[in-house]
C-alpha cells in the first residue's frame, strides 16, 4: 500500500486527524479523544494504512503530548509549523474558514509538499532538559512575585529604606530591626516573614535547578557555555528548543527563527533596518540576556556595541545588531556541537543519531541522514571568547 500522510490538529481533550494520499486525495477523517480509550481507537484507526506518516502540528506546544506517545510507539512523525499549515488554508479553497478538519487537511497537506520538515525522534535526557528548564523559568516567575510582595511589606514597615531587588540576607536583617506593637503591623511583620521564607526556599531550589542544567548541557558535549554571556539557563533554554540544528540550513534561516533578523524598513534615500517581533520570542529573549550581560561585562560584545553606537545607530539598534552577532555565534557552536558529536558514532551526545532529523522528497517526507545537512564551512566556533565565563551568567 502506498504511503499516506495523517494530518493531526491536536487539542487538550481531543484530536482531528486527516488522511490524504501523495495526490492530497482525502482517504479518511476522525475526531478522537486524548485519553486512552481514544488514544487507542486513533492507532487502531490508523493500522489500516501500515506505511503512514503523522503530521503534527505545534509539537514543541499543545501537540508535544501526543507527538511524544506516538514516537514512544514506534510511529515516524514529522512537525508542521503553524504558519505553512496557514498558508495552505489561505490559499484553498473554502475562504480560508478555520475548523479543526480543515486544519488537519491543511497540516497533510503541508507535509506531502514540503520538503526538510523536522523529523521527531525520541530523546529522553532533552525532555527532560527541557522540563527542568520551564521548572527553572517559573521558578525565577515565582521569585520575582515573592519579591516584589516582601518589598511592598517592608517598604510600610521601614519607610524609605526598602530597595530595589533587596536580598534575603539584608531583608532578614531589615525585619530583624522593626517590632510593631500594634496588631497591624504585627500581622504585616508576620507576612513579610513568610515572605522572606519562601523566598529562601525558592533560592534554594533556583540553585539546585540550574545546576542540574549545567549538568545535562556538560553531558550531553555541547560547548556553547563557553560562549560569554551564555549560562546554564541560555545553554538549556537553547538546546531544549532548537532540539536539532540541522534543520536549519544556515544561519539567516536560525536568525529568523530567533527574531534576531532585521526587517528591512528603508525609504528613499534612508536605509535602515527595524526590529522584527516574529521569530521564537522565549528564545529572542534568552539572546537578550547574553547580549546585555557581553555589555555590561568585559567581553568583545562591549566594544562591538559602543562602535555601532559610534556609527551613529540608537541604543536599541546597536543592541539588536549584537544580538543577530550572537545568534550567529550560537548557531556555529550547535552546528560545530553536531558535527563533532555526528564524528563520535551512536555512541555520541547533543543529537547523533542513525535516523533522519529532516524529512526528504519533494512530494512524501523522506529519511536523509543529519550529518549530510551539516556544512563544514559552518561548522566553526564562534568570535566570542571561550575563556574566563563569568559565573553569573544566565
Amino acid at each position: 500500500m502506498a504511503k499516506v500522510v495523517i494530518g493531526l490538529d491536536p487539542h487538550k481533550l481531543s484530536a482531528t486527524l486527516e488522511v490524504v494520499d501523495d495526490r492530497e486525495r482525502l482517504l479518511g477523517s476522525g475526531r478522537f479523544g486524548t485519553d486512552q480509550a481514544g488514544y487507542a481507537a486513533m492507532r487502531a484507526y490508523a493500522k489500516a494504512w501500515p506505511e503512514r506518516v503523522w503530521a503534527v502540528e505545534g509539537s514543541n506546544g499543545a501537540g508535544r503530548p501526543l507527538a511524544q506517545r506516538l514516537l514512544e510507539a514506534g510511529e515516524y512523525v514529522v512537525d508542521v509549523p503553524a504558519k505553512l499549515a496557514a498558508r495552505v488554508r489561505l490559499f484553498d479553497t473554502g475562504h480560508n474558514r478555520k475548523t479543526d478538519a480543515r486544519d488537519a487537511y491543511s497540516i497533510a497537506v503541508v507535509a506531502v509538499r514540503t520538503a526538510g520538515l523536522r523529523v521527531l525522534q525520541v530523546d529522553g535526557e532533552l525532555e527532560a532538559l527541557r522540563m527542568l528548564a520551564d521548572r527553572r523559568e517559573a521558578l525565577s516567575h515565582r521569585r520575582v512575585q515573592t519579591v516584589n510582595r516582601l518589598q511592598a511589606l517592608l517598604a510600610e514597615l521601614l519607610p524609605g529604606q526598602a530597595k530595589k531587588d533587596i536580598p534575603a540576607g539584608q531583608a532578614k536583617a531589615l525585619l530583624a530591626s522593626v517590632r510593631p506593637r500594634d496588631i497591624a503591623g504585627k500581622t504585616r511583620r508576620r507576612i513579610a516573614a513568610e515572605e522572606l521564607a519562601e523566598l529562601v526556599a525558592l533560592d534554594a531550589k533556583i540553585k539546585k535547578s540550574s545546576a542540574e542544567l549545567k549538568a545535562i548541557v556538560l553531558a550531553r558535549g555541547s560547548r556553547l557555555m563557553d560562549l560569554r554571556g551564555i549560562g546554564p539557563v541560555v545553554a538549556a533554554r537553547t538546546l531544549a528548543d532548537v532540539g536539532d540544528v540541522a534543520r536549519f540550513a544556515d544561519r539567516n534561516r536560525f536568525a529568523s527563527w530567533t527574531g534576531t533578523a532585521p526587517l528591512d524598513a528603508s525609504s528613499g534615500e534612508q536605509d535602515r533596518h527595524r526590529l522584527s517581533r516574529a521569530g521564537d520570542r522565549r528564545m529572542n529573549h534568552m539572546i537578550h540576556i547574553a547580549a546585555i550581560s557581553q555589555i555590561r561585562l568585559d567581553s568583545d560584545g562591549r566594544p562591538y556595541y559602543w562602535r555601532k553606537r559610534a556609527e551613529g545607530k540608537k541604543p536599541l539598534e546597536a543592541l539588536r545588531c549584537l544580538k543577530r552577532r550572537i545568534s550567529d555565534a550560537l548557531f556555529r557552536q550547535l552546528m560545530a556541537d553536531a558535527h563533532r558529536a555526528a564524528g563520535a558514532g551512536p555512541g555520541g551526545h547533543c543529537g547523533a543519531t542513525q535516523e533522519s532529523s529532516a524529512a526528504g522528497s519533494h512530494r512524501l517526507p523522506a529519511l536523509r541522514s543529519a550529518t549530510s545537512r551539516t556544512r563544514a564551512t559552518d561548522a566553526t566556533p564562534g568570535s566570542y571568547p571561550t575563556k574566563d565565563r563569568p559565573p553569573k551568567s544566565r
